[in-house]
C-alpha cells in the first residue's frame, strides 16, 4: 500500500492510495483532478475510484463540478465508483455508511467510519493492507480529525463530534494520520495555548516548523498525547475551559472549539 498526498487549494489535501499488486489507486477528495492525474501518471497506476470524506466543495467539487478546475472526475475516469456519505456529494454513484467495507485491487481493505458533525455525512476511511502485515494501516480523516485538532461543528454538536473523535481513537494506536487539511502549525499554537506545559505539543511544534506537508507523519496514537479535542478529562483543557468534575465532555469540547475559533495565536 502507498499514499502519496497531493496539496490542493491553499491548504487543502488530496491523497492518491495505490494497491501495489494491482497498480490500481482511488483519489481522495480529488479536488484538483489534474493534479491528481499528473500524480496518478507518474506513478503509472490506474484510478479505479473516488473516496469521498464529506460534501463540502474544497473536498467534493473535484466530483463533478467545473468552477476553477478544467477537469472534472466523474467524466475524466468514467467508469470509477465515487463513494460518499450521501447524495451532497456531487457524482457520487456509490452511498456508503457506517462499517461497510469494500477492497481496492488486490489487497487493500478499505473501511468506512460515519463521523457526523463537521458534516452529517463526513465519512473516514480506515486502510489496511492484506498482504503487509508490517504496514500500520492509514485513516482519510477529512474535516473530522486534524493533526492537533478538529473540524468545526458546521452540522452537528460537541456530542457528537466528541463521539466522532472517540471512534477515531479506537483504531490501532499506530495508524497513520491522512488530514483533510494543513492546519497543523496553528493547531499546535492552539494547543500550547491550552496547555503550555505539554511535551507532546512542543514536539509537535518542531514537527510543523520542518516539514511543510504534515500530513501521514503523525499516528492516532500521536493524536491522544496532542490533541486537546481528544483529552477533555486532562486537568490542563478543563482549567482552559474553566470546566469542573461535573461538566460533560460535549460542554468541553464545545468551549474549546469556541476558543479554538476565536483564537488568533
Amino acid at each position: 500500500m502507498k499514499v502519496t498526498a497531493i496539496p490542493v487549494r491553499e491548504d487543502n489535501y488530496s491523497y492518491l492510495l495505490v494497491d501495489d499488486a494491482t497498480k490500481v489507486a482511488a483519489a481522495v477528495d480529488p479536488y484538483d483532478v489534474e493534479k491528481v492525474t499528473a500524480a496518478a501518471d507518474k506513478l503509472g497506476v490506474h484510478l479505479v475510484a473516488s473516496l469521498t470524506t464529506h460534501h463540502h466543495f474544497d473536498h467534493s467539487g473535484g466530483n463533478k463540478v467545473a468552477i476553477l478546475i478544467s477537469t472534472v472526475f466523474a467524466s475524466t475516469y468514467p467508469d470509477a465508483v465515487i463513494y460518499a456519505g450521501s447524495d451532497q456529494a456531487p457524482a457520487a454513484t456509490k452511498f456508503v455508511k457506517d462499517g461497510d467495507e469494500f477492497t481496492l485491487g488486490k489487497n487493500i481493505r478499505i473501511k468506512c467510519l460515519a463521523t457526523p458533525c463537521h458534516t452529517q455525512d463526513s465519512i473516514c476511511y480506515h486502510v489496511t493492507d492484506a498482504s503487509d502485515a508490517s504496514h500500520p494501516g492509514g485513516v482519510f480523516t477529512g474535516d473530522t480529525l486534524f493533526i492537533g485538532g478538529c473540524g468545526r461543528f458546521f452540522e452537528g454538536t460537541g456530542a457528537e463530534m466528541h463521539a466522532a473523535l472517540s471512534y477515531l481513537g479506537t483504531l490501532p494506536d499506530d495508524t497513520i494520520a491522512y488530514i483533510g487539511h494543513e492546519y497543523t502549525s496553528d493547531n499546535a499554537k492552539f494547543g500550547l495555548h491550552v496547555d503550555p506545559d505539554n511535551k507532546d505539543l512542543a514536539r509537535l511544534t518542531e514537527i510543523a516548523k520542518k516539514n511543510k506537508i504534515t500530513a501521514g507523519l503523525t499516528t492516532i496514537s500521536d493524536e491522544k498525547g496532542w490533541n486537546v479535542f481528544m483529552r477533555l478529562k486532562d486537568a490542563a483543557v478543563r482549567r482552559a475551559t474553566k470546566a469542573d468534575a461535573e461538566t460533560p465532555d460535549s460542554a468541553v469540547i464545545e468551549a474549546l472549539r469556541e476558543q479554538k475559533n476565536k483564537f488568533r495565536g
